[in-house]
């Protein structure tokens, strides 16, 4: 008869050992009953791709992990690469603290399934299955399937509070999700003040506190998937059917660099929040936030905060430390000991609308994804590129759209801010909060073009992508969410390139066709240059100048 009592722990968004709750808990108490701890990643076919690690010869039992509105892949090269990163960070810090980590491709019901009886035919007990939780349909759907294949087997399943965020929810001042405030002002006004907030971290738990099960116990990976030992192979196998996207639409710009360069991974979320400090970025985050080109002029965290390798209290306390002058390290840094400044008061701002946007999630529920949002606004003014979703009305045919579609994302609409964010999100995974919000203004407002197929996009290119925060962006700024101003706030992406790229420099780093234009307005609207300079200037023939998207008329003098 078996002596062991296998807990399996299936990791999600939450990639690290430090301030992790289950962890923790394994490793600080000794009545938790258990004698082995085994985490489980599991690959979920319908977000991210996996017929990269199809062995030679097979098919695919699931379907491509493709969106429902434009059929773009849900996760692209970007992301697919920072989550492999992280994946493995995890795997190497698990290793190093006695433990380990599966990893396994398959619907969560399944791999559980498999693997559960797998140890069971080699005299292994597992006596529960525990994971973090989380918001959004596909995940609560996750849950349920979990939840019922354990009930099926007779273990014992539980569900954890997510504690990535930067207000507990055992802290929150409301009753139900449907208490939740509309407005996000209304809500912080709530919480403040924030720095008194967030609880304290839980500590990395000690090695060998988290106890190993033999290897040979372990049933592999069910076919027609084989998972690599190697990280060179698993990043490859996860990149191979995405990478494509990347030769579509312009090339790369001689010259442009990434405003992300960084790796995925606990280690380097902690590197990256030190460099934010001691460089003196966090200090001056409030002037700098609404920046366009450089890694610094934003924190760079949210990748880091979306897969959970890092903690929104994480940093908190982090910044606190600063703050309170309690970490020599940091002592060299501009505002040390200097008590809170706008800098980390800003960041806890930015913070605290990460948690809102995913307390929207759980309130409204399916209504994040669609197309009539929170406001359940069924006015259905947009225009879709599919047949069926033509509403009445509707001028142009579904074709004429989904060119045009084409060219947003391509970033050929001629409107320079739009296009340089476009590229940029294209080759890099990132571009900044400003030009997130111009472009989805720029798709669901003045183009009036079904939102989603922004947020598809979005998902699929963003590596700090995050279903609660991408999604409600999305429908703020459509005007389908909870901004009280709704479809009144409109911006002007002409007027917005003026007031944050005053020199033209991003648009000119990113659409190398504009270059050679001197004035600012040619610039930001290419076909604005006098006619007679097209030749020389090298616009002749570019759809961008001859045909933009949008033509949008501003006064440089009299800017509205």
């Amino acid at each position: 008869m078996s002596t062991s009592n296998v807990l399996i722990y299936a990791v999600r968004h939450d990639l690290r050992v430090s301030d992790n709750p289950i962890l923790h808990h394994l490793a600080s108490t000794s009545d938790h009953g258990f004698t082995h701890v085994l985490p489980l990643y599991v690959l979920p076919p319908h977000q991210i791709e996996v017929s990269g690690f199809l062995k030679e010869g097979s098919k695919s039992p699931f379907p491509e992990a493709r969106g429902e509105v434009g059929r773009y892949w849900r996760c692209g090269p970007h992301r697919a690469k920072f989550v492999a990163q992280s994946i493995w960070n995890l795997k190497d810090n698990l290793e190093k603290l006695g433990s380990d980590l599966v990893i396994r491709i398959g619907t969560y019901d399944d791999v559980l399934k498999t693997l559960i009886d797998g140890l069971r035919e080699n005299d292994v007990k597992v006596g529960g299955v525990w994971a973090i939780g989380e918001e959004g349909s596909e995940e609560k759907r996750d849950e349920k399937a979990m939840e019922k294949t354990c009930s099926t087997l007779d273990v014992d399943f539980q569900i954890w509070v997510d504690e990535k965020y930067f207000i507990d929810d055992r802290d929150l001042q409301i009753d139900s999700s449907q208490d939740l405030p509309d407005v996000f002002t209304t809500y912080r006004k709530m919480m403040e003040p924030l720095r008194e907030k967030p609880r304290a971290t839980l500590p990395t738990p000690s090695k060998g506190a988290l106890h190993k099960l033999e290897l040979s116990k372990i049933p592999t990976q069910s076919l027609p998937f084989e998972i690599p030992s190697s990280y060179d192979e698993f990043e490859e196998s996860l990149l191979r059917p995405v990478r494509g996207i990347l030769s579509e639409g312009p090339p790369f710009p001689e010259g442009a660099k990434s405003a992300h360069p960084f790796d995925g991974g606990e280690d380097n979320a902690f590197s990256r929040l030190d460099h934010l400090i001691k460089s003196g970025s966090v200090h001056a985050y409030k002037a700098s936030r609404n920046g366009l080109l450089g890694s610094d002029f934003s924190t760079k965290l949210s990748a880091y905060l979306a897969q959970g390798c890092i903690t929104a209290r994480q940093v908190h306390e982090k910044l606190e430390r600063y703050e309170d002058g309690k970490d020599e390290s940091l002592a060299e840094s501009q505002g040390y000991g200097e008590g809170e400044n706008e800098g980390t008061k800003s960041i806890r701002f930015e913070l605290l609308w990460r948690d809102y946007m995913r307390l929207c999630n759980r309130k409204f529920k399916d209504k994040l994804f669609l197309r009539s949002g929170f406001r359940d606004d069924h006015a259905n003014l947009w225009k879709s590129a599919k047949k069926e979703d033509v509403a009445e009305g509707q001028e142009q045919s579904a074709d004429e759209i989904s060119k045009m579609i084409k060219r947003v994302l391509d970033g050929t609409t001629g409107m320079g801010l739009i296009d340089a964010s476009q590229r940029e999100l294209l080759h890099t995974g990132y571009t900044s909060n400003r030009a997130r919000q111009n472009v989805a203004s720029f798709l669901s407002k003045h183009l009036c073009i079904d939102w989603r197929y922004g947020a598809e996009w979005y998902e699929m290119l963003l590596v700090d992508y995050d279903v609660s925060s991408n999604w409600a962006n999305w429908q703020y700024v459509a005007g389908v969410g909870n901004d009280p101003r709704g479809k009144a706030r409109i911006f002007n992406p002409v007027k917005q390139a003026f007031d944050y790229d005053k020199d033209g420099e991003y648009v000119r780093c990113w659409v190398p066709e504009v270059r050679k234009l001197e004035k600012l307005e040619h610039v930001f609207q290419a076909w604005t240059t006098p006619k007679e300079d097209w030749d020389r200037l090298g616009l002749t023939g570019l759809a961008m100048a001859e045909d933009p998207v949008k033509k949008i008329d501003f006064s440089v003098d009299v800017k509205p």
